[in-house]
């Protein structure tokens, strides 16, 4: 969301970075190009692939699944801001003009926020589900769960107004002026966007999941071990345990090297480079929630099977509430009675 836009690069030493750039063009240049566009195809692919089978095999029948659609909706919006960023990045410019410039930011930043606050929400979600889901239920209706994915989108608007209000073309680069982004004021916007995009979500989902598991332990002790419990505690933990390292391992390096970046007068090319690489590695998380559906979920994989090849599939009931990853494939009130 930051990069050329914000911290890695002062306009004052573009063309340094300029020169860095036609150094390795043929090399790096073209590999970083079809990395992101590899990238784009993928996460494109897949959440228009999930979006789809939901609205059409599931139609949000749970809240779990609400939830789950926003996500990939906010995951394929967030590709599409991906080309713009990667022709900048290839040919050191922005060609698109001022407005979409702006709007391309926006929406880069209001999918990403979205895209995180979902899967915060989801890990509450399942929780809820489990720990003591008729206690739970009003809050679960799939009507409440649209109510909260309406307010997610609309407050992730107001991290990313800086952005609206500062960014523009003016040094050939869509990028906020300089003589307003002090160093105080980065390290401002970078404070608030890693404790809301990053940190608070991150603390929220350990916390969720962790109790989770420690729920799932406790149940299946205190009742007779069979291998459907331990099948079903042993697939809920690799999921937990997925979703939480590549969320960290994607967005956590491009936060890290915004950080860094306040304290760097002259770019360096191989901090250049990791810092391209970064920010395309916090893009490539949005193509990878669909990936951990299709892996560790049933459900989703029955779906995805039925949608590609509906000939060979075989019958099945699609209306079924798809629980965070099947959390009702097993027999849950047993474990939890």
């Amino acid at each position: 969301m930051f990069y050329d836009n914000v911290s890695i690069l002062d306009l004052d030493s573009a063309a340094i970075n300029n020169v860095y750039i036609r150094e390795d063009f043929d090399a790096f240049s073209v590999t970083m190009a079809v990395l992101y566009l590899a990238v784009c195809i993928v996460g494109l692919a897949g959440n228009s692939l999930v979006i789809v089978t939901i609205l059409k095999l599931d139609k949000m029948s749970s809240a779990t699944t609400v939830y789950i659609f926003n996500l990939a909706l906010a995951d394929g919006l967030f590709m599409v801001g991906l080309p713009f960023i990667a022709i900048q990045n290839f040919q050191d410019q922005w060609i698109f003009g001022e407005a979409v410039c702006k709007l391309v930011m926006v929406l880069d930043g209001i999918n990403q926020f979205t895209s995180v606050f979902c899967l915060t929400v989801m890990s509450v979600d399942r929780y809820m589900a489990l720990v003591d889901p008729l206690r739970f239920a009003r809050w679960r209706t799939p009507r409440r769960a649209k109510i909260i994915a309406t307010l997610m989108w609309f407050i992730s608007l107001f991290p990313v107004l800086p952005m609206a209000i500062h960014f523009s073309t003016t040094y050939g680069l869509c990028t906020i002026d300089p003589h307003i982004a002090s160093d105080s004021w980065w390290l401002a916007f970078l404070s608030y966007t890693f404790v809301l995009g990053f940190a608070l979500p991150f603390t929220i989902m350990i916390v969720f999941y962790t109790a989770l598991l420690v729920t799932l332990r406790n149940a299946r002790q205190q009742t007779s071990p069979s291998m459907e419990s331990h099948r079903f505690e042993t697939q809920v933990t690799k999921m937990v345990v997925a979703v939480v390292l590549v969320f960290g391992i994607c967005w956590l390096p491009f936060y890290v090297f915004n950080f860094c970046s306040l304290h760097r007068i002259d770019p360096v090319l191989d901090f250049t480079r990791g810092f391209e690489f970064v920010v395309l590695l916090s893009y490539s998380w949005s193509c990878a929630n669909p990936i951990l559906y299709a892996c560790l979920s049933e459900t989703f994989r029955r779906h995805f099977h039925a949608l590609l090849c509906p000939h060979k599939s075989s019958p099945t009931h699609f209306d079924r509430d798809t629980e965070g990853f099947v959390l009702h494939d097993t027999n849950v009130q047993s474990m939890l009675a």
